[in-house]
């Protein structure tokens, strides 16, 4: 009795000590001790679940890696500056990185071998249609890249795995444009490094697609992967 009674006492002194510290970091930083705890709670699991990477918590939105990264473009976030270009709005060094040699396609029948009017013209093997915008559909080995991730490619822009391709395989993307001359203006054949935002699980929807087009954080830069203002 007289050990847990030390113990006892023990106990609420560090306690007391506790939230003796806890009142004078409030006091000082602003940041509720609850809130601080829960945000070393989070990033100790993303840390653990998510192959070693990490969150900064409060930061601005170029710090947010992985799927944070997405969560922020789809939440109420400012909205990025005018002038700025993917590339330098956010540190794609906290990414993961990977070679790739790029290439582009089309919907038309010089890449699928169907044309208009076909009942699968324009359906990528996620049965997502085609698109180039703000986050564009690619075609990538789903062994490498499953179904659903997110890459960030410099000069193209977002792209989402929705797609496969018969001579795409290891290392290796196909990047949808609208027109084969766009594939030869924009693009051609590039060999770079390629940022994975958010690896898939499998499987993508229209509406995920929509709703990443959507994110009104990114809206600034809309235009520099739409159709009528392409132009690199």
């Amino acid at each position: 009795m007289k050990k847990l009674g030390i113990w006892s006492r023990r106990f609420v002194m560090a306690m007391l000590f506790a939230g003796a510290l806890a009142a004078t970091f409030e006091g000082v930083s602003g940041v509720k001790a609850r809130e601080l705890t829960q945000d070393l709670y989070n990033t100790y699991t993303y840390q653990n679940n998510k192959d070693g990477s990490f969150r900064f918590f409060g930061l601005a939105l170029k710090f947010l890696p992985s799927d944070h990264h997405l969560a922020a473009l789809t939440s109420s976030a400012p909205a990025v500056s005018k002038g700025d270009s993917l590339e330098s709005a956010f540190d794609w060094g906290k990414y993961p990185k990977h070679k790739v040699l790029a290439t582009g396609y089309t919907a038309g029948f010089e890449s699928t071998g169907k044309n208009p009017g076909h009942p699968e013209y324009g359906i990528t093997y996620s049965g997502v249609k085609v698109k180039r915008d703000l986050f564009s559909t690619i075609a990538a080995d789903i062994t490498v890249f499953p179904i659903g991730t997110v890459l960030f490619i410099p000069d193209y822009g977002y792209g989402v795995v929705t797609d496969t391709g018969s001579a795409i395989k290891g290392d290796r993307l196909d990047l949808y444009f609208d027109t084969v001359a766009d594939v030869y203006n924009n693009w051609g054949k590039k060999e770079l490094d390629v940022y994975v935002v958010k690896k898939g699980d499998g499987s993508f929807t229209e509406k995920e697609l929509a709703k990443l087009n959507e994110s009104e954080s990114l809206q600034a830069f809309r235009q520099q992967y739409t159709k009528a203002n392409t132009g690199y």
